[in-house]
């Protein structure tokens, strides 16, 4: 008989960093983990960083009373601080930790919330270079990536979210279920190492001013890549559309975190985007190929040699299909490669031929939006951004 599922409270706020919370709560619920995203504010529907809209499955309130077995903290300049000022969450956290809970945080968190509340205190701890001068001197502070210190985990910021994530998979359910759950996610093999892509084809890639970007949506889009491509490019200073392709703002999104789009997709046939990337997601991906809408605006793009790409499922299952890779150097998820009619260049994390980007899954989501960033803006902005991650 199988155990009951470890159950696992995520709190967020409005200026939570978004791929932190997305990324903590992708990666707990793909180990099996229930885990509740609760809002410390008065309601569900939070705005994290860079506009992204999320709606909470509780608020903070709601969860007064229940135990867990991990309490997990996202930063966010702005979002640490109202972690930190919600009581509810600090009598939680606090309890749980003098019962001798799993909890840890990451990114400003660790600094601004955990030490203000005494909780780092004769530990080892990490967080965002820029928060590590915010240590008390009763925090021992190490400059890792993850640290452990017996129930306590912190990190560093938006680029060590995956490895922290996994990092709780492993205390949670041990060594096997952590490799079993980071395995399909493609991470990185080296962290913290300088991101590259397979070039093919060069082009410069232009647009008269501001880039605008649109990132399709629908249920079963893979979350990480998602809110990972529209963080980053906002970051860089693209103008980026989320278009919801169902007959709703909100889609439910793989592993069931529930994203607000900014249009329907509907409203925005008639307008021009400098680019057009999907995210992955199988279930998201087979709904793209099926919007007669979304596949006539990619096939435009296309012939009118502009700028598209696609992430995981979605080369295969969306762009191959419908003749868009057709004479295209490109890769996908590890799984889908006999999909693609030309797998010579599959084996790249990120490959761009031309007018084309395409990459293999969540564990490349940054690099693909880091190469994105790079052909718009240059290859200084986009390690610019990267250091700021803590990806580089």
């Amino acid at each position: 008989m199988d155990s009951p599922a470890k159950k696992v409270l995520v709190p967020i706020a409005e200026g939570t960093e978004t791929v932190e919370a997305v990324g903590l709560i992708d990666v707990l619920r793909r180990a099996g983990a229930d885990v509740t995203a609760a809002s410390v504010g008065k309601e569900k529907q939070v705005v994290t960083t860079q506009g992204v809209k999320l709606i909470a499955d509780a608020l903070i309130a709601d969860c007064v009373g229940s135990t867990f077995d991990l309490i997990a903290l996202p930063g966010g300049v702005q979002g640490a601080p109202k972690l930190r000022g919600c009581v509810e969450l600090e009598s939680m956290v606090k309890k749980h930790a003098a019962n001798g809970g799993l909890y840890g945080a990451i990114c400003a968190a660790p600094a601004v919330v955990l030490s203000s509340w005494g909780l780092l205190n004769g530990l080892k701890a990490t967080g965002h270079p820029f928060y590590m001068d915010k240590f008390p001197p009763e925090v021992n502070k190490v400059d890792e990536r993850v640290v452990v210190d017996g129930r306590v985990v912190t990190s560093r910021g938006p680029d060590t979210t995956m490895e922290f994530a996994v990092t709780f998979v492993e205390l949670l359910y041990g060594n096997q279920k952590a490799e079993e759950v980071a395995g399909p996610m493609v991470m990185r093999p080296q962290h913290g190492v300088e991101f590259t892509m397979k070039e093919l084809n060069p082009i410069g890639w232009n647009s008269n001013g501001i880039p605008q970007i649109l990132v399709p949506i629908a249920n079963g889009t893979e979350e990480i890549e998602a809110t990972f491509i529209i963080y980053i490019l906002r970051r860089a200073g693209a103008n980026v559309i989320v278009a919801s392709i169902e007959s709703i703002l909100e889609i439910v999104a793989s592993r069931e975190v529930k994203i607000i789009a900014d249009v329907l997709l509907e409203e925005v046939l008639e307008l021009n985007f400098d680019f057009i990337v999907l995210p992955g997601g199988l279930g998201g991906a087979q709904a793209f190929a099926n919007s007669v809408r979304l596949i006539s605006l990619l096939k435009k793009q296309a012939e009118s040699n502009k700028l598209y790409g696609a992430i995981c499922a979605s080369p295969a299952i969306v762009l191959e299909p419908h003749g868009l890779l057709k004479g295209k150097k490109a890769t996908c998820y590890p799984s889908m490669i006999e999909k693609l009619s030309d797998k010579s260049e599959s084996s790249n994390r990120v490959v761009v031929d031309g007018n084309l980007i395409t990459s293999q899954g969540p564990g490349t989501a940054m690099e693909f939006a880091l190469s994105i960033v790079e052909k718009f803006y240059g290859r200084n902005k986009a390690l610019e951004l990267a250091r700021l991650m803590v990806f580089v």
